[in-house]
């Protein structure tokens, strides 16, 4: 079995990956959609929610182990309180 990684190396790894290679991709037409990315392989994919970006990801890699789930347009996956944490524009 594959050791898996620190979560903070996922997380610098999953963030470099998505501003190097997805976000001009998916920014302007895929606002709040969520993004999975398998580390290990920079391989992707996207969907309206963690489920459905999780199930096309495994369908493409099903033993990707470290797996990074952002929001498109968004500094987290989901918020807490009243207000999201989207970059003002």
């Amino acid at each position: 079995m594959v050791p898996r990684r620190p979560s903070e190396e996922v997380a610098r790894l999953g963030d470099e990956i998505y501003e190097r290679d997805i976000r001009r991709q998916v920014e302007a037409e895929h606002h709040g959609e969520v993004v999975a990315v398998d580390v290990e392989s920079e391989t992707w994919a996207i969907g309206d929610t963690v489920i459905v970006a999780r199930d096309r990801l495994r369908t493409k890699r099903p033993n990707a182990i470290d797996v990074w789930l952002l929001r498109v347009g968004h500094r987290a996956l989901d918020h807490f309180g009243g207000r999201p944490l989207s970059n003002p524009k």
